[in-house]
């Protein structure tokens, strides 16, 4: 079986025995190294019959032979997700050595407990575990093999828990410690724990490329060792490792490798274990009928219950709306059976939350359908599911797990519109949660929880847990943009939604309130703005853009800043005017229907569209985002509207918004902005030294651009500028050029693409693509400080993606990217020529002397000047050009 040439993609996470299968786990791999860290360290332990350590014994009657078997049986304990009671085992046995004086078998079971304690969310405890088992190592103890094993050990344990107390940096420096005592041990496997751990903490730190690199030298490494059944354990951990990066090819190859290997080792639930995780790859690449017989071949070869029923678990989900409902409930009260005859374990709750889920996704997939009793059936089994969920994990005393059911049971009782039974569990869930401080349970209870009072009219409670749901994703934002962007939680579906349903109750009039407050208002904006810098950042895959609040008087006292936001049943625009209060205005109408008119303006922009219909569309948006502020505009003499667009709107050129009379950029100068957090003033307008680069010929696939050509050198002709054209312009050539001298203006005239894939995002050179992921790069030294930033950067001749509704966000990539403070670029390629006339009017408007031309309004003159021609007078040849960032 080859799980075949699977496309580029993104992917979901799926249930696996590593890992839980509900919820969004975001340090997803983090149980399963801390089990790799425990069977490490403990595995050369002889195999003794598992007797319990009971209290009351005395000293001399508990041998050796004992304290060794109680250690293995807490490590199986622990290992099948009975957590509470391996730590019952692991805290006696931790007395006992302590009685005894053997430090190092007390220090190696203080971090079983540290390791345990961290999974059941005793964060203290856990803490103070672990900090016992450092102090308890001596320099001397710590120099002997074993002694060396056990100091890793909890070096590795600390490193955890200072990462999920967001010590993140501490964790990287805990981590580093860990892998040089390992290697001074000897021990090639530790080392690869602690190096994996690293990659995740340079994750979390938004040092993408680094962990990347790390994970890519790691692999090399492994494959240089001759086979074991280690080493198939690493290339899976490897493989995991990678996915959750986002390299979903190479996280293929690694766990194919795995596969192999313990396959021709014969370790029969190894491979199963590496088959399941390649099925789910290819389930979330839509390759279904690869995953399923990946799926299948695991239930015939696992000798592990809970793998077999794992992989009929994702068999049921994928075989939803594809088999006849009647097989899905008898194949779902099939695994419940198996399920029942298993001891309860942390495993086999989230087994049965897994369950759970497929039936509720089934009933609400049949009561769409007339005459069918389905729904109930699955409904009911749901319930009965869940209920056996939440008894189990409250029988193992793992509060996470109780959390997890807990919410899970207050999404069933929703969807049955059992409105006060929802509330109670789903209020139940976020407290657990909030007392393990398990930020992602929380984000989900709370988001549950909001919903629920909303439909019971408690607006006021609504808010405040919506708040509670918000707070707690900023808080996991790191966590959110480390891993792959579609992975644990899907942004799309599982944070975007959050912010957007937030807002959308703040911009509602309370009971007994004719208005908005203003605190309401406020509120929202920076809402709405933290999530337009969450998908920044998720496009990204890294936390580390710097933010500034900003007040807008103190950046321009003559612009207003517009900023639309599409909610599910309306469009709400927050008008920001300087030294004002905040105000609104709505537009009733689903997003839907918004965004089906922005994109039909979209394509009239197009010179094949009449004017007639052109000229409608672009009333009709300038109805929805200027017309009620008009007379505040005029009153406030504003001279620049910045625009925060949101979704479609992004892609839109606002200049070509029509009055009825007249275009907006005809009365005011445009810009936009991701944020005004992100762009704050510019700098001072020194002499303009511009580095101007492009291509003419056609290269790598690409068509010519004769007019590049005209359009470099009108440029020089208005301003001091260096010129790299066609050979000259190879990366090294223009990296070089960046380095030497702190150009002011960089113009590229050059092909490239902006895409909501970051993949896919790049401007070409004669020799090379530049992707935006590495564009920070070429401005090393403007980042270090040692030349002055960019103040304008000039993508000429790009486009977007076709299709690509959130294609801008590319352009914004390459914005923030190269750190200038302004980019000016096309929505789509333009003619040549009429690019060529617009760029020497623009330099020559901004080069003027006798004022310091703001950019925004040099733009605008220069657009203004096609107007008038009666060659490039339609939209198509003057409005695409947009500038992102600072207008001044």
């Amino acid at each position: 079986m080859s799980a075949g040439n699977f496309p580029k993609n993104t992917l979901k996470p799926d249930s696996s025995p590593d890992k839980k299968t509900v919820g969004g786990n975001i340090l997803a791999v983090k149980l399963l190294l801390t089990c790799s860290i425990l069977g490490l360290s403990i595995a050369a332990l002889p195999r003794a019959i598992a007797v319990g350590v009971n209290r009351q014994e005395s000293i001399q009657h508990i041998t050796t032979e004992i304290l060794t078997a109680s250690l293995q049986q807490g490590r199986e304990l622990y290992q099948s997700g009975r957590l509470a009671e391996a730590v019952k085992i692991w805290e006696n046995t931790a007395r006992e050595y302590e009685n005894r004086g053997d430090i190092l078998n007390q220090a190696m079971t203080l971090n079983y407990l540290g390791a345990a304690y961290q999974e059941l969310g005793l964060w203290d405890m856990a803490g103070d575990a672990i900090d016992k088992s450092l102090n308890l190592l001596p320099q001397e103890a710590s120099n002997t093999g074993s002694g060396k094993l056990i100091l890793a050990q909890a070096l590795n344990n600390q490193g955890s828990w200072q990462l999920a107390r967001g010590q993140t940096e501490a964790a990287l420096a805990t981590w580093q410690q860990a892998e040089a005592v390992y290697s001074s041990a000897g021990n090639e496997m530790g080392m690869l724990g602690s190096q994996i751990n690293q990659a995740q903490a340079l994750q979390s730190l938004g040092q993408y490329r680094r962990a990347k690199t790390l994970l890519e030298e790691l692999v090399a490494q492994m494959q240089g060792q001759p086979d074991s059944v280690l080493k198939a354990q690493g290339l899976r951990s490897l493989g995991v490792a990678l996915q959750t990066s986002g390299d979903l090819l190479q996280s293929k190859e690694i766990l194919e490798e795995s596969w192999d290997i313990s396959k021709r080792l014969g370790v029969v639930d190894d491979t199963s274990a590496t088959l399941l995780s390649i099925g789910n790859i290819a389930r979330d690449l839509r390759r279904d009928e690869v995953a399923l017989s990946y799926y299948k071949a695991v239930e015939e070869m696992a000798v592990e219950p809970l793998l077999k029923i794992q992989a009929q678990l994702n068999e049921i989900s994928l075989l939803i709306g594809q088999k006849p409902p009647q097989e899905i409930i008898q194949r779902s009260a099939q695994v419940q059976g198996q399920l029942e005859r298993l001891s309860p374990s942390r495993f086999g709750v989230y087994a049965w939350v897994n369950l759970a889920e497929s039936m509720m996704k089934l009933a609400a997939q049949e009561s769409m359908q007339p005459n069918t009793t389905f729904d109930d059936a699955a409904r009911n089994l749901a319930g009965l599911v869940l209920t056996t969920a939440v008894q189990q994990a409250r029988e193992l005393k793992d509060a996470r797990a109780e959390a997890e059911a807990m919410n899970q049971l207050g999404q069933l009782y929703a969807q049955n519109r059992q409105w006060e039974n929802a509330k109670e569990v789903t209020t139940r869930a976020l407290v657990i949660a909030q007392g393990i401080d398990a930020d992602d349970i929380v984000a989900q209870a709370a988001w549950q929880l909001g919903q629920i009072l909303k439909q019971e009219g408690d607006i006021h409670g609504a808010i405040s847990a919506y708040r509670d749901a918000v707070a707690s994703l900023q808080s996991l934002r790191r966590d959110l943009v480390a891993i792959n962007r579609d992975l644990q939680f899907d942004f799309k579906e599982s944070v975007e939604p959050v912010y957007r349903e937030f807002v959308g109750l703040l911009l509602q009039p309370m009971a007994g309130q004719n208005e908005v407050t203003q605190a309401n208002l406020k509120e929202a904006r920076g809402a709405i703005e933290a999530l337009q810098r969450a998908e920044i950042e998720n496009f990204f895959r890294e936390a580390c853009l710097p933010s500034k609040p900003v007040q807008l008087e103190e950046i321009d006292a003559q612009a207003a800043t517009i900023h639309p936001i599409i909610l599910a049943d309306r469009l709400e625009v927050i008008l920001s005017l300087p030294g004002q209060p905040l105000r609104h205005y709505t537009t009733n109408m689903s997003a839907g229907e918004v965004e089906a008119v922005l994109t039909h303006m979209y394509s009239a922009l197009h010179p094949s569209y009449s004017d007639e219909e052109r000229l409608s569309l672009s009333q009709q948006v300038y109805d929805w985002l200027i017309r009620p502020a008009e007379a505040e505009l005029a009153r406030a003499s504003i001279k620049t509207l910045v625009f925060i667009p949101d979704g479609m709107l992004r892609s839109l050129p606002m200049a070509a918004l029509y009055d009825g009379q007249q275009y907006l950029v005809e009365k005011y100068a445009v810009a936009l902005s991701p944020g005004l957090e992100l762009f704050p003033q510019g700098l001072k307008r020194r002499e303009l030294q511009t580095l101007a680069v492009g291509l003419t010929e056609a290269r790598q696939g690409f068509g010519a651009l004769p007019g590049v050509e005209v359009e470099v050198n009108n440029i020089a002709s208005e301003v001091n500028a260096k010129v790299l054209l066609n050979q000259e312009f190879t990366r090294t050539g223009f990296q070089n050029q960046m380095k030497a001298k702190p150009f002011g203006v960089v113009h590229l005239a050059t092909h490239g693409q902006f895409s909501s894939n970051p993949e896919e995002t790049f401007l070409l050179t004669w020799d090379d693509k530049i992707q935006v992921n590495d564009f920070d790069r070429l401005f090393q030294n403007r980042e270090r400080g040692t030349l002055n930033p960019v103040e304008l950067l000039v993508l000429s001749a790009c486009e977007t993606a076709a299709g690509d509704k959130r294609a801008a966000l590319g352009l914004a990539g390459f914005a923030l990217r190269s750190g200038a403070r302004s980019t000016l670029a096309t929505l789509w390629s333009v003619n040549d020529q009429s690019t060529a006339e617009l760029m020497s009017e623009f330099y020559s408007q901004l080069s003027t002397k006798t004022a310091e031309m703001p950019k925004a309004e040099a733009l605008r003159q220069a657009q203004i000047a096609m107007l008038k021609n009666p060659l490039y007078n339609h939209p198509y040849f003057w409005a695409p050009f947009i500038l992102v960032g600072n207008w001044l």
